[in-house]
């Protein structure tokens, strides 16, 4: 048996459960892995929500790290002991311990924290292919990053400043101005800035090659507004809400815009590719350039405080739940 966080409906976080739930034997394919530490994601509060919807009772969470305990058949590479983390389509983070395919299971240099690495797997795989695959930053590159301050917005800041770019980063309070700052950010613009006549300005009248925007329907308008012709908006997130239909002229009339909204599993469905991208993220976080700040810890059985906080934008960086 094992303690896991479900829900039997949807709604506020007030319907997260702390429940036993029963771990069976691995199946084929599958490695049992007792948890250390898991992620909580703004994804996580889309599923409770059911703004994403999934099949009901439900667990919750999509990345964890711990310890290996078991293995089923048919699975080579790995051993009791082996320290991995891994980020999965399905829920159920939120738990003890859990069943996981070993194929999305990647092994976890000895270098990098538990808690370190279930801050990251979402959000550091989330920033590599942002950067790195949706729209390839070079050096000189002028990008805005909106929640600059958040769990990815921190990475994807600190890693595109590596790459040589020049970061304008949009957060929530000047309380968090000094934390964007020290994590990449040439500049940073509060929400209730004239954030599109500023990044003007600092893009010299051109305004940016890309815009990187987890906050949906209340910022989608103003992110198209600040980029140059030809530019990129990356639409990868709805903290304020999903973005209505859009019309596809928005883009033509501001310089043949070019628009996406993608999603992490669609770039790690090849194992090789999950592979990849993985090394290149230890590599950053391992070298230093890319710092991983855990703003908040909370046990598990507290997730819904964890959720709440996460909502009404309390929370700087990542948060974890230990267990």
């Amino acid at each position: 048996m094992s303690q896991a966080i479900r829900f039997h409906n949807t709604g506020g976080p007030e319907v997260l459960r702390l429940e036993q739930v029963e771990v069976p034997p691995p199946g084929p394919g599958e490695v049992t892995v007792r948890h250390a530490a898991a992620g909580v994601n703004f994804i996580d509060i889309y599923y409770r929500e059911g703004t994403y919807p999934t099949a009901l009772p439900s667990g919750l969470g999509q990345e964890g790290a711990g310890t290996v305990v078991a293995i089923g058949p048919g699975v080579s590479g790995l051993r009791e002991g082996h320290r991995v983390a891994y980020v999965s389509p399905s829920l159920g983070a939120y738990a003890e311990q859990r069943n996981v395919p070993a194929d999305l299971l990647l092994p976890l240099p000895d270098g990098i924290a538990f808690a370190t690495a279930a801050a990251m797997m979402l959000r550091g795989l989330t920033a590599q292919y942002l950067l790195r695959r949706t729209c390839r930053v070079a050096a000189g590159d002028l990008i805005v990053v909106h929640a600059a301050a958040g769990g990815v917005g921190l990475i994807l800041c600190q890693w595109a400043s590596a790459l040589g770019a020049r970061v304008v980063g949009i957060v929530g309070s000047a309380e968090k101005v000094a934390l964007a700052r020290r994590h990449g950010c040439s500049h940073v613009l509060l929400a209730g800035d004239d954030v599109v006549a500023r990044v003007r300005e600092i893009g010299g009248g051109e305004g940016a090659a890309v815009v990187y925007d987890a906050v949906g329907k209340d910022t989608f308008i103003q992110s198209l507004d600040c980029l140059r012709p030809l530019g990129t908006m990356v639409s990868f997130g709805n903290a304020s809400g999903l973005v209505p239909p859009v019309d596809l002229r928005e883009l033509s009339k501001r310089g043949s815009l070019f628009l996406t909204r993608p999603t992490l599993f669609t770039y790690t469905r090849k194992r090789e590719d999950l592979l990849q991208m993985a090394d290149e993220l230890f590599g950053m976080v391992g070298s230093g350039a890319v710092r991983i700040e855990i703003g908040q810890t909370y046990p598990l059985q507290e997730a819904a405080r964890a959720h709440a906080d996460l909502a009404a934008r309390r929370t700087v960086g990542s948060t974890v739940l230990t267990l």
